[in-house]
């Protein structure tokens, strides 16, 4: 039997875009044996029902309710859950932005590469914008040392902690990474009946490293594929562009990624390690060589979620 791909795209509030996310998967996953899903993430807007009505007729794909706003880890958790359509096991899931649209064989070389590899679980994109532009999309996992090295954003610092920049520059081959931001990421199912799925506590950001953080502790790796190509409008649903002011959801996520996974002495290191750069960057501004590099009340955001005198945000 060949591998059964199930592709899930992620709907909040963008239906016309997610259409047409849908439709380029389709392309994309002709030959391939699955399914796509969309699951509405309780858009309340009328989403679901356009997407259902639109979508009538139309091969392989179907169109479920979530019921809640969870965030990004419990809508695509509740579409892996529900499975192929009868309920059937996928071999891989293929996770996909709603403002993403993979090239027509943009998800063969990611499957490809998984069915290859059998110690790979996740397989990501090459990410570009309309123009060409490509997306940083390839990472190292957070630590102390880039907290102080993308807070400062200093070239001596840079070049002394290069080894721990997150931001990888695109790889131009097949690359080892350690994580894969989730705009087009397939995974194995077999890695995800391991390690679980996402982890639902995140509501916005972070969900993706932790999980390629606990694959990478199993023993499972991640790899960017190039040719794997795939067009990403950017931050659609979150509204992340264009941000007054970073949501609590975020550093929500920054704090529980650290403490969950190295505790919570180390967070707070992380944690002073990051203001430690924004007081170094921040001298810079005062001495006319920078410009503010955070969002409007960033700093004092920062510090007042640090100090615990603001409570974790609401979903």
């Amino acid at each position: 039997m060949s591998a059964r791909v199930l592709c899930i795209i992620l709907n909040w509030r963008t239906a016309p875009m997610t259409l047409k996310s849908a439709r380029a998967a389709m392309a994309a996953m002709e030959g391939i044996e699955g399914a796509i899903t969309i699951v509405d993430n309780d858009s309340q807007d009328g989403s679901f029902e356009e997407l259902r009505d639109s979508t009538k007729g139309w091969p392989r794909v179907r169109v479920l309710q979530s019921g809640r706003n969870g965030g990004y880890g419990a809508g695509n958790n509740f579409g892996i859950r529900a499975g192929l359509p009868g309920g059937e096991r996928p071999d891989f899931v293929y996770v996909l932005n709603s403002d993403a649209f993979p090239a027509p064989d943009a998800i063969a070389p990611l499957l490809t590469h998984l069915q290859e590899n059998p110690r790979v679980g996740l397989a990501g994109s090459h990410i570009h914008g309309s123009e060409g532009d490509v997306h940083v999309t390839a990472f190292r996992f957070p630590s102390i040392a880039s907290e102080f090295e993308g807070a400062a954003q200093t070239g001596p610092i840079t070049r002394l902690l290069r080894r721990h920049v997150v931001p990888l520059p695109p790889p131009q081959m097949v690359q080892r990474v350690d994580w894969l931001a989730g705009a087009s990421v397939m995974m194995r199912q077999d890695m995800l009946d391991e390690i679980g799925l996402f982890d639902e506590e995140f509501f916005l950001y972070f969900e993706e490293t932790d999980l390629c953080l606990r694959a990478a502790r199993a023993g499972w790796q991640a790899r960017y594929i190039p040719q794997s190509r795939v067009e990403h409008l950017g931050s659609v649903s979150t509204g992340m562009k264009t941000w007054n002011r970073v949501p609590g959801y975020w550093f929500d996520s920054r704090w529980r990624y650290f403490a969950k996974n190295h505790g919570r002495a180390y967070a707070a290191a992380a944690t002073l390690a990051h203001l430690a750069g924004l007081g170094l960057y921040g001298l810079r501004v005062l001495a006319g060589r920078r410009k503010l590099h955070t969002p409007p009340y960033f700093v004092r955001d920062f510090l007042t979620h640090s100090l615990g005198l603001r409570p974790p945000s609401e979903n």
